[in-house]
C-alpha cells in the first residue's frame, strides 16, 4: 500500500532570521519551492506538501513578517520586498537548494523573481498563481494602496488597515468564489491570529508601500521570462480583485511556450482547485514530462 511521504515541520537560521518551513518529499527529487502571499503563509501549501510529495521534493518557507517565522529583534530587519527576497536567497542557500521549480503567487512573485534575478541558473521552472509580474495585471483593488503610494499621508495609511481587520482578511477569500463552502474558515482565521502580532500592522503596512517598487522591476522580470523561457504554468483566479487575468494571458508575450489557465474562483485558487492545480502540476513537471514511465 502506498504512503504518501511526511510533511515535517522545521526552522533553519538564514540571513539572520529564523525561516520556519514545511517540507515532504525526497530531497533527490525535483524540487518545488512554493513562496506564499499576502495575508497568509506556508499554511496555504498544505495540500501540495501533502499530495505532491511522492513526485516532488515540496519545500515552503514562511516569509518575515508571516507565519511563524521569527526575525530576532537585534536584526533590525527593513520590511522590504528586496529584503524579502534576499531572506529568500538565504534560505535556499541554508538549504542547499541547487535546483528548483519557483511556485509563486501573490508576495511570493516579487520575492521570488528577485531570487531567480540573483540566481537564475538555479529556476528550473516557474508555476504563477496569481502572482503577477505586469501592470496589465493590477485590478481596481489596489485603488487604495496607488493612493498611499503617490501620497503617503499617516490618513492614507491608516485607510489600508481595512484589510487587516478579520472581515477584510475574509474578504480576500471569499470573493469571487462561487461556492463559499469549498472554503475552510481556519485559514482566514490562523492568517488574522498571526497578523495580530504585536508590531505586525505596521510591517504590513510597510509592505503595502514599499510594493510600488516592485513595478519598476517588471521590466526585469520580464526580461527573465523571454531570456531563460523555463517550463512556465500560469494558472490564476480569474476573479481575483488584485491581479485581473491579462496578468495571466500576458505571460505569453514573454514566453510563448507558458501554459496559461484561468479558474472560475477568486484569489486564492488553491483552496477551492487544489486537485485541479496538482493535476496541471504532475502534467507539467512531473514524472511523464521528464519522459519517465
Amino acid at each position: 500500500m502506498y504512503v504518501r511521504p511526511p510533511v515535517h515541520h522545521r526552522t533553519v537560521r538564514a540571513d539572520g532570521v529564523d525561516v520556519f518551513y514545511r517540507e515532504s518529499g525526497d530531497p533527490q527529487l525535483p524540487t518545488l519551492l512554493l513562496v506564499h502571499g499576502f495575508p497568509t503563509s506556508s499554511h496555504m501549501y498544505r495540500r501540495l506538501l501533502a499530495e505532491l510529495g511522492d513526485e516532488f521534493h515540496v519545500v515552503a518557507p514562511d516569509l518575515p513578517g508571516f507565519g511563524f517565522t521569527q526575525v530576532p529583534d537585534e536584526r533590525h530587519y527593513a520590511y522590504t520586498f528586496d529584503a524579502l527576497g534576499k531572506t529568500l536567497q538565504g534560505f535556499v542557500e541554508a538549504l542547499d537548494l541547487a535546483r528548483y521549480i519557483l511556485y509563486a503567487f501573490d508576495y511570493g512573485a516579487p520575492a521570488g523573481l528577485r531570487l531567480a534575478l540573483n540566481l537564475p541558473d538555479r529556476v528550473a521552472g516557474l508555476i504563477s498563481q496569481n502572482g503577477n509580474a505586469y501592470l496589465d495585471g493590477l485590478g481596481d483593488a489596489f485603488g487604495p494602496t496607488r493612493a498611499y503610494w503617490e501620497n503617503p499621508t499617516p490618513q492614507n495609511r491608516d485607510a489600508l488597515r481595512g484589510i487587516l481587520t478579520l472581515e477584510g482578511t475574509r474578504w480576500q477569500y471569499e470573493h469571487g468564489v462561487p461556492d463559499p463552502t469549498l472554503l475552510a474558515p481556519e485559514t482566514w482565521q490562523l492568517d488574522y491570529m498571526l497578523l495580530q502580532r504585536p508590531g505586525n500592522d505596521e510591517i504590513q503596512l510597510d509592505l503595502f508601500y514599499d510594493y510600488r517598487n516592485n513595478l519598476t522591476l517588471y521590466p526585469r522580470f520580464q526580461e527573465f521570462f523571454r531570456e531563460h523561457r523555463v517550463p512556465t504554468l500560469v494558472i490564476w483566479g480569474e476573479h481575483d480583485p488584485f491581479f485581473r487575468p491579462p496578468g495571466a494571458e500576458a505571460f505569453r508575450r514573454d514566453n510563448p511556450d507558458a501554459r496559461v489557465e484561468l479558474l472560475d474562483t477568486g484569489h486564492f485558487a488553491l483552496e477551492t482547485h487544489a486537485p485541479h492545480i496538482m493535476g496541471r502540476i504532475r502534467e507539467t513537471f512531473g514524472r511523464h514530462s521528464r519522459g519517465a514511465t
